[in-house]
């Protein structure tokens, strides 16, 4: 099988080196609302694009969270990065916790925003048809946006980030990925994972909330961390971005003083 790098971009020079992987929506540039004010002196940020997005869109792959994972193993290879961090948005967050399994020793921190489970996320049938149909239906896409925003993000935006979303994937791959980050159970084999782990949710957020939080990754690693966002939903980089950067750097930094 043919090594395959992840496509991505760097931005910063820092020290302390970190992945930004994106959700199930969007591709790098799901990231575009925090970029401008990130720390590029402390930390280097790579934004990666999943195998079915972006400039990965034509890929092949199995697209699944296990297989990203080891795509960010080869890539931090190819970058020099012995140790990392990774910041990963719902699915993105999935991905970011198989890494917990896959290359524990190489982990520093991970964040998780909206962070779907390692358990996954169980969708009761009529929901799960809202999923599965969102590959190929529009409307589905701004449906599930809109219910993960509390119903209280304008009409503009939500057309905006469908529009997106429709561009960046590929369909086919798209509806691959629903079956691996909310149809696969692998937290039995990061439970109790010794990596600090931060979980950031939003209050508008009826799905990946911080009480779902509590029952998963508070119960399962323990050096968690949860922080939820009052005035945020599922998209914190648009919803609330500076919130979201100061909170999820100030975790990141945290990891300084426990380097040896």
């Amino acid at each position: 099988m043919t090594s395959f790098t992840l496509p991505h971009e760097l931005h910063g020079d820092g020290a302390h080196k970190v992945f930004a992987v994106h959700g199930w929506f969007a591709d790098r540039s799901a990231y575009a609302g925090v970029l401008p004010d990130l720390d590029r002196t402390e930390f280097t940020y790579a934004l990666v694009d999943l195998r079915g997005y972006g400039r990965a869109k034509d890929a092949v792959g199995a697209y699944t969270t296990s297989e990203a994972a080891l795509d960010l193993v080869e890539l931090a290879d190819r970058l020099g990065w012995d140790r990392f961090s990774v910041v990963g948005h719902s699915m993105g967050g999935s991905v970011g916790q198989r890494l917990l399994a896959v290359a524990p020793h190489r982990l520093r921190r991970l964040v998780g925003v909206s962070p779907v489970p390692a358990s996954g996320l169980a969708l009761p049938p009529e929901q799960w048809e809202l999923f599965a149909d969102a590959a190929h239906k529009p409307e589905n896409r701004r449906a599930i946006i809109d219910i993960t925003t509390g119903g209280r993000r304008p009409a503009a935006w939500l057309d905006r980030m469908v529009a997106r979303s429709l561009v960046v994937s590929d369909q086919k791959a798209f509806r691959a990925w629903l079956d691996s980050w909310a149809g696969e159970d692998f937290h039995t084999r990061v439970e109790g994972s010794p990596v600090p782990a931060l979980a950031v949710t939003g209050a508008l957020d009826p799905a990946l909330s911080a009480d779902l939080m509590r029952q998963t990754w508070m119960a399962w690693y323990p050096r968690a961390e949860l922080h939820e966002l009052a005035a945020a939903g599922h998209y914190a980089m648009d919803e609330t971005p500076l919130e979201l950067i100061r909170v999820a750097e100030d975790f990141l930094r945290a990891d300084e003083g426990e380097q040896a």
